[in-house]
């Protein structure tokens, strides 16, 4: 018998399905309402972030300023090179294996090694981390792992870009130096190296733009300087990846804006000579001998040329120096070692303004202007004999000459040391014959200082040295710095030579006593007073100027990409020493009398004094357990030029062809003259100057051989 259902559990059976498909056709209306809301509704917002996920911003370096030489010839430019970058964001979504194998690639291709590589991938002050390779910057930014690579292989990675997923490469400009007249002037422009952590963190409190983990920033010389100036601003490229981190293209660029250029006052022909002749004479007094028959080391030189009206620097070179090329693409630690190297002479070093000598007999000028204003006549006349006994030591010129007694114009004219040194043993016993008195009127410290020695000149130039004078204050403050040191090598001398165990003893019992010996040596230049190139430079400037110091500066003006004036840098005159037109005069006919029938007479032989009156002193600086350092001091109405050389010889043995190849060139007389006026006409007082292009017709930098 078979069962049927009752009418009412039909109805409720029909009833339940119903509610069933109702229930089915909702879930699907839902559906499909939500399926247009995405699609129709809301699709472009989601196809904005969708498209927004597949696009990298990699910063893009601005073109850094120029820096050009009072006529507007590039000294550092800019020239084209490629950066490869790796996105760690898509890195990290490959797999270990995956990554390895991209690394390995890569190393290979840019010729590093994997480690370092590698290094450069990792943050900053992580376990590992290498400073000066590690990344500074953004976690979500590409990080470049080579900053300067050719052509050739930046669009052999772009070609096959399937096999470098998570690497972008980009165009950029690194500093070029074009070398006019074979100008490097490395010590003057310095160099760039990647942005510190800590540089960074102060950008970023400050919203400097200008700076990112990329960046390269100025290290030395006018890099440093006027950095913010040279800096720009950096522009982002787009860059649209797919999942696996592949570059499918360009997807839009906001432009960087170029730093603007930097104006000199250096002229590049002028330096191109100074560098070369200096070299010259380095090399060539390593061939002469000294009295003992020894060749002269001739280790180090630097020459300056001043404007005398403005302090501005024409032209400033060091030796031991470098091509400053090296530093483009990041520096190897071995040429790293080398500049830092006291067996190579440290040629990082700027000897111009960060070398420290004894001056010499060029300091006999700033004396004879500290006796002259103080209460010594022009009619004063002192022995130049052979020697004079100052306690229990015998003070000798530095050849025995005698001349007799003579007038200060005389002793200038040929240099003698034993004029002098009386001079300083009058003021000493004068007013200090109390050695233990540290307050003791100095007459002649006082008018070095009104020169600014004992300071620094305030130069455009980071790490200047400030020289030292050599008073009663600084004796104390030496003895009492150093006591304990000698007072122990006095009681535990070692394997010292007897002149050191004397000195030892002696030190430490009256160190700081100021005796009539050292006022003798401080009058001519010599015992522990040292000064810089640049200070002298300075000094001389007063001199030639009617007394006023100027602040020496290498910058001119900055101008921007369209050659708009941004700011013009003026002369600043830091300070008047007041002195006597008549003493004045006095000296620098003294000074003249030397290019005549003095120590320079040989120099100047031919110079045409009737139109250019020449003023000019030798200096013979003797140092002990080294060869003598050899100087020339000289001036014009117009400028200055200073050189020294380091354990040469005599003052004018070791630099008269640097000088007067200098002079002729500033002046255009002799053969490689290049003109007949004074090279530097300035910067024009138009608000309009010249355009120069960051990357216009510039060569690639020429490196020296070996580099």
């Amino acid at each position: 018998m078979s069962f049927r259902p009752t009418s009412a559990a039909a109805e409720r059976s029909r009833m339940r399905l119903i509610v069933l498909q109702a229930l089915v056709l909702s879930l699907f209306a839902t559906l499909l309402v939500r399926l247009w809301y995405l699609q129709v509704a809301s699709g472009d917002d989601y196809r904005a972030k969708a498209a927004s996920q597949s696009v990298r911003e990699v910063v893009v370096q601005p073109d850094r300023g120029l820096i050009v030489d009072a006529e507007g010839r590039p000294l550092v430019a800019n020239r084209s090179s490629w950066v490869v970058s790796i996105d760690r964001t898509t890195l990290g979504q490959m797999s270990s294996d995956e990554q390895d194998v991209l690394l390995e690639r890569v190393a290979k291709a840019l010729h590093h090694k994997l480690k370092d590589v590698q290094g450069r991938l990792l943050n900053c002050g992580t376990e590992g981390s290498v400073a000066g390779t590690c990344w500074n910057g953004s976690p979500f930014q590409p990080v470049p792992v080579d900053d300067d690579v050719d052509q050739q292989t930046a669009q052999l990675i772009r070609e096959q870009a399937e096999d470098y997923p998570a690497v972008v490469v980009q165009e950029q400009s690194v500093r070029a130096y074009p070398r006019p007249f074979g100008v490097e002037a490395a010590h003057v422009l310095g160099y760039l190296s990647p942005v510190t952590e800590d540089e960074l963190t102060a950008a970023e409190k400050k919203h400097d733009l200008s700076v990112n983990g990329a960046s390269q920033v100025g290290r030395a010389g006018v890099e440093k300087e006027y950095d913010e100036y040279l800096r720009g601003m950096p522009g982002y490229q787009h860059v649209a990846v797919d999942s696996k981190g592949r570059v499918l293209g360009e997807s839009g660029r906001d432009d960087a804006v170029p730093g603007d250029t930097l104006v000199t006052s250096i002229d590049a022909k002028v330096q191109g000579v100074a560098e070369s002749e200096l070299h010259k004479a380095i090399l060539a007094a390593r061939l002469r001998t000294d009295r003992n028959g020894q060749h002269y080391r001739a280790d180090s030189g630097a020459v300056v040329v001043l404007d005398a009206h403005t302090g501005r620097i024409v032209a400033m070179a060091s030796e031991p120096t470098y091509n400053p090329g090296i530093w483009v693409g990041g520096i190897t630690q071995k040429q790293l070692t080398h500049l830092y190297s006291e067996k190579a002479g440290t040629p990082l070093l700027a000897r111009a303004m960060q070398g420290q000598f004894a001056p010499g007999s060029t300091w006999k000028p700033i004396m004879t202007v500290g006796a002259l204003t103080n209460g010594m006549s022009t009619d004063t006349r002192l022995n130049c004999s052979p020697s004079v006994q100052i306690g229990n030591r015998a003070f000798g010129n530095y050849e025995s000459e005698s001349f007799g007694m003579i007038d200060f114009k005389t002793a200038i004219t040929v240099s003698c040391n034993t004029f002098f040194y009386r001079v300083g043993l009058y003021f000493w016993q004068k007013y200090g014959s109390d050695p233990a008195n540290e307050n003791a009127k100095d007459p002649l410290v006082d008018e070095a200082k009104k020169f600014g020695f004992g300071k620094a000149t305030g130069i455009d130039i980071p790490g200047e040295a400030s020289g030292r004078i050599a008073d009663r204050h600084w004796k104390r403050a030496y003895y009492d710095s150093m006591k304990n040191y000698y007072c122990k090598l006095e009681k535990h001398p070692g394997d010292a030579s007897a002149f050191v165990r004397l000195f030892a003893r002696e030190f430490c019992a009256e160190g700081y006593l100021y005796r009539a010996g050292d006022a003798a040596n401080f009058a001519i230049g010599q015992g522990d007073t040292i000064v810089t190139p640049l200070q002298l430079a300075r000094a001389y400037a007063a001199l030639a100027n009617g007394g006023t110091l100027y602040r020496p500066t290498v910058g001119k003006a900055i101008v921007d990409a369209d050659g708009k004036l941004v700011k013009r840098i003026a002369p600043v005159a830091q300070a008047k020493v007041r002195m006597p037109k008549r003493i004045l005069d006095y000296v620098r006919d003294a000074m003249n009398n030397v290019t005549l029938a003095g120590t320079l007479a040989g120099t100047f032989a031919g110079w045409p004094q009737d139109k250019v009156t020449m003023h000019g002193k030798t200096g013979t600086a003797e140092v002990y357990g080294k060869q003598t350092t050899g100087w020339v001091g000289s001036y014009t109405k117009d400028y200055v030029v200073v050189s020294m050389i380091s354990q040469a010889g005599t003052g004018a043995g070791a630099n008269s062809v640097v000088v007067r190849k200098i002079w002729d060139t500033l002046y255009g007389f002799g053969e490689d003259a290049a003109s007949s006026k004074p090279a530097i006409p300035g910067v024009t007082e138009s608000d309009s100057l010249p355009v120069f292009s960051p990357d216009g017709a510039i060569l690639p930098p020429v490196r020296k051989e070996g580099e």
